[in-house]
């Protein structure tokens, strides 16, 4: 079988050791039988979705991907030791009483894994991506700008960790 991936999920076909792949921003079915890639892309061939939003999805991302269950779940956690924001905010236990509007499904996922309460309507601040700064404009709650994919790190692990340091500021 011939795999693909994106090259926002190579870090992860990588670290489930998978060897013989090809990276493609955007797989057809000229590069493989099998697409490794972002949940939101489309594809003409069969493919494996990733969510890479959070903690908990890479983690289950790295299971979904891991053909052969090489991996114990001990070994996946040992992935986030150089990351101690993503690795404090894998349990998905965390709560706090910050209300934010979030205006993106991606940053939605980021800020409910660290225990924000997403409000469209009694909000503290507003998160954003790079992308809809001109959608913000109005609003009158302090906004926060997170990069989007175009200007961060392929590596997911570095991308969230990154969102956190900015996100947890506000905690």
């Amino acid at each position: 079988m011939k795999i693909v991936t994106t090259p926002m999920c190579e870090e992860l076909v990588k670290l489930v050791g998978i060897k013989n792949y090809k990276v493609n921003k955007h797989p057809n079915k000229d590069d493989g039988d099998l697409a490794i890639l972002l949940s939101e892309s489309k594809v003409e061939i069969d493919s494996i979705p990733l969510k890479v939003n959070s903690a908990v999805q890479i983690f289950e991302s790295i299971k979904k991907i891991d053909f052969n269950n090489n991996l114990t779940d001990e070994e996946i956690i040992s992935f986030f030791d150089n990351y101690p924001l993503s690795k404090k905010y894998l349990n998905n236990n965390v709560k706090n009483s910050i209300h934010i509007k979030v205006y993106s499904n991606f940053l939605k996922d980021t800020a409910e894994s660290m225990g924000f309460t997403i409000d469209d309507e009694n909000y503290d601040y507003v998160v954003y991506p790079d992308y809809l700064a001109d959608e913000v404009q109005n609003e009158t709650q302090t906004l926060i700008e997170i990069s989007s994919h175009n200007f961060v790190s392929k590596n997911p692990f570095v991308r969230l960790e990154k969102r956190y340091e900015i996100l947890e500021k506000l905690i």
